[in-house]
């Protein structure tokens, strides 16, 4: 048999749970950069540590990896108030670094890591946000989320019942069905690359939003829209034909464990788009994301399968 250091054992048992760990500090940051070097901050500690102390390794790891991630947050905060627009979360290109060869961290995927959920997710405070991972995702005890935020157990159960109404109160009560939202999307996709205005407005709710990050880096609307003929005339005016000097080439994919697509300028991603439907069907909530440095997890043009 091998024999295994101590440094090896403890780099094999935290690579058992870094995906898990980068899912969480993800949740919490909105970030794949940034939840990355949460994780390898939290690997820093975890080497330091007693181990001697920790009876559950992966809550363990979480909570640590939660905190840090916490901190981040709050330092993003002056950060995110300089932002060029309004600010999106990054999108995530597959569902690999969460956990994608775990079912269980898949369910948590569908559940929690969709791109409507982190929306949600940044209209809390970022204690609640963070104690809502801890306990809606991840199930830690009220005991543990306190000692992890260093706040008291009834004022995290509290935190806990805010952050659980806010995100119920902004989330769809319905369930659309994926083949209607993959119809719906091809024919949207399809006036909008022949330019039937018509078509497109016939296809979005009367109270469609569309909310665009660019960063400052490319082209995007510096405040959300409203309304059907505002959208459609926009988003014409970014990719019809002729109405400008990409060579752009669209891509249904999976995008935060969910159905999205993508608009590649050669090979590379330009846009990442999500739409969200209503009861009726109708396109209620579109998000494109622009900005090339929140682009990085999805994959060029020429390492996608064929279509």
């Amino acid at each position: 048999m091998v024999d295994v250091t101590s440094d090896e054992e403890l780099a094999v048992e935290f690579d058992e749970h870094r995906r898990v760990l980068v899912g969480a500090a993800y949740r919490v940051v909105g970030s794949v950069v940034d939840a990355e070097d949460v994780v390898q901050e939290t690997w820093l500690r975890w080497a330091a540590a007693d181990r001697d102390e920790v009876r559950d390794v992966r809550a363990y790891l979480i909570r640590i990896t939660t905190r840090l991630a916490l901190n981040r947050l709050r330092a993003q905060k002056a950060q995110r108030e300089q932002y060029v627009g309004p600010w999106l979360p990054e999108p995530l290109g597959s569902t690999h670094d969460l956990g994608k060869d775990d079912p269980a961290v898949v369910a948590e995927v569908a559940d929690s890591v969709s791109m409507a959920m982190l929306v949600v997710l940044e209209t809390l405070s970022p204690l609640e946000r963070a104690t809502f991972v801890l306990r809606e995702v991840f199930d830690l005890p009220f005991g543990e989320i306190a000692d992890t935020l260093g706040r008291s157990e009834p004022a995290v159960r509290q935190l806990a019942h805010r952050a659980r109404e806010h995100v119920h109160a902004r989330q769809p009560r319905h369930q659309v069905d994926k083949a209607r939202h993959t119809e719906v999307t091809s024919q949207f996709l399809t006036a909008a690359w022949s330019g039937d205005f018509d078509q497109m407005v016939s296809l979005l709710a009367p109270d469609v939003e569309l909310v665009s990050d660019g960063g400052g880096k490319k082209k995007a609307a510096l405040r959300p829209l409203l309304g059907q003929v505002k959208i459609a005339r926009w988003l014409l005016a970014l990719v019809a034909p002729g109405q400008h000097a990409y060579n752009f080439e669209v891509r249904l994919t999976d995008l935060n464990g969910d159905q999205g697509f993508v608009f590649y300028d050669g090979e590379t991603p330009d846009s990442a788009c999500f739409l969200e439907l209503d009861e009726a069907g109708r396109i209620s909530q579109i998000y494109i994301i622009r900005n090339p440095d929140k682009l990085t997890t999805i994959p060029r043009l020429s390492e996608l399968p064929e279509p």
